[in-house]
């Protein structure tokens, strides 16, 4: 496979092409092809991106509190924001997966995409240095992470809804799960929210937290 469209999309050019091919590289595809997956790439990925993401936020936010720090951290190395950079970069197209994960939606899937963004930054770090892996990590995160510190140690639309529904004693809040839309590698989850039995909104998202999160929104902006 040519990784050069790849090569392009991440700013950054492979002088050893064998480590960013076993970046890409998922555990079912090495196992039909008995060769080495991405695994151990991606548990020292991992480390470098939280110590990276650790140092720009340490730089450039020193207003924030240290367990500020750390749920902004938390919030932009999390699976659905690496997701967002292999989505922006187009992973799937060059991930390398077995044909039982293949028939499953593999190549989609935000778990292995994430997993393969990790990976990738360990075979940058190999193949460039550290400086090169820094440079990855901050182009494709910077944005998230501004993002996160404008909202970190406000409270969450769900905590809120329940801090003013439960003013005059205990109430009943339930969220569930009332559709599903899309294939399983790209579903929307559309969620409703509940005081004592009676709805009080529906919310969409990506994931289940993401509809519960903006149900409460609208549950907010209907009791105002």
């Amino acid at each position: 496979m040519n990784f050069e469209e790849l090569e392009k999309n991440i700013g950054y050019t492979f002088n050893n092409k064998e480590l960013l091919k076993k970046a890409l590289t998922h555990t079912s595809y090495a196992y039909e092809k008995h060769i080495e997956s991405n695994e151990k790439l991606e548990f020292l990925g991992d480390s470098i991106l939280e110590y990276i993401s650790s140092k720009y936020i340490y730089n450039n936010y020193s207003n924030l509190r240290e367990g500020e720090m750390t749920k902004v951290r938390a919030e932009v190395v999390c699976e659905d924001s690496l997701y967002n950079v292999a989505k922006a970069h187009n992973f799937s197209d060059f991930i390398l997966i077995g044909k039982s994960e293949a028939n499953t939606g593999g190549k989609f899937k935000p778990a292995i995409l994430a997993d393969s963004i990790e990976a990738t930054i360990a075979a940058i770090y190999f193949d460039g240095g550290l400086e090169e892996a820094e440079k990855f990590i901050i182009n494709n995160l910077k944005d998230a992470i501004q993002k996160s510190t404008k909202h970190v140690g406000m409270k969450d639309f769900k905590t809120v809804l329940q801090e003013k529904l439960q003013e005059n004693g205990e109430v009943n809040i339930k969220y569930t799960v009332i559709n599903e839309i899309g294939p399983d590698h790209d579903k929307t989850f559309v969620v409703k929210v509940e005081l004592n039995g009676k709805k009080l909104a529906e919310g969409k998202g990506k994931t289940k937290k993401h509809a519960e999160m903006n149900a409460a929104e609208k549950a907010l902006q209907g009791l105002k």
